[in-house]
């Protein structure tokens, strides 16, 4: 490997200090403040040379990425099932086929994942979930699930509508409440008889 600065090698040490201590990677934040850097735009520099130079590694697709090649995080593949929309609700053929067949595989590191089982993943359509850190283009990890406890978001099958959307989901009286985390959009409410939980959001792979 090509030698690196003091402070580039002080990043490294700081990087694996905190994976250590906290069981996952840091932010360029996190950076930031633990190295005594004055800018994200300066960090970013000296982990792109880190990252050129082979000492680190980083998926553009998955925040909190940064680590160690020496120490490489194990990976874990998780099928792609598809789009799931984050606005309004839009149709899909049938609660069977929607995520039935993956259109690929995800490498997700095992840290987001937590040993769960039954996970797949859903790129998000729409911005009602953008309060949420929830964005258009994110991949959701979500965990199988047919209940959930009020204020978790899930994926929801409308079955008088065939439509699935993602939300937040509240039990009131009578009825459910699935809340959008977008100040702009109206809740939509439903009769529990025709609201289906699919599965309910453990990580998401944002967007940069």
């Amino acid at each position: 490997m090509e030698s690196i600065s003091e402070k580039q090698r002080q990043i490294l040490n700081f990087v694996a200090d905190f994976t250590d201590e906290r069981g996952y990677p840091p932010s360029v934040r996190d950076i930031v403040r633990g190295c005594g850097i004055s800018s994200t735009s300066v960090a970013q520099y000296h982990i792109n040379v880190l990252r050129r130079r082979s000492y680190i590694r980083r998926d553009p697709d998955v925040s909190r990425s940064i680590a160690l090649v020496s120490e490489r995080a194990p990976f874990e593949s998780i099928p792609l099932l598809g789009i799931i929309a984050a606005g309004a609700p839009v149709p899909v053929p049938t609660p069977d086929t929607w995520v039935s067949t993956p259109e690929e595989l995800l490498e997700v590191p095992e840290y987001l994942t937590d040993h769960r089982e039954r996970l797949y993943g859903l790129r998000v359509k729409g911005t009602s979930m953008i309060d949420a850190l929830i964005n258009d283009g994110d991949i959701v990890i979500m965990q199988a699930a047919s209940a959930a406890e009020d204020g978790e978001t899930v994926a929801v099958w409308l079955k008088d509508k065939e439509e699935v959307t993602l939300k937040k989901l509240y039990h009131e009286q009578g009825r459910i409440r699935l809340q959008p985390a977008n100040s702009l959009m109206e809740p939509i409410y439903a009769e529990p008889e025709n609201v289906e939980i699919q599965g309910k959001v453990v990580a998401v792979l944002r967007k940069l």
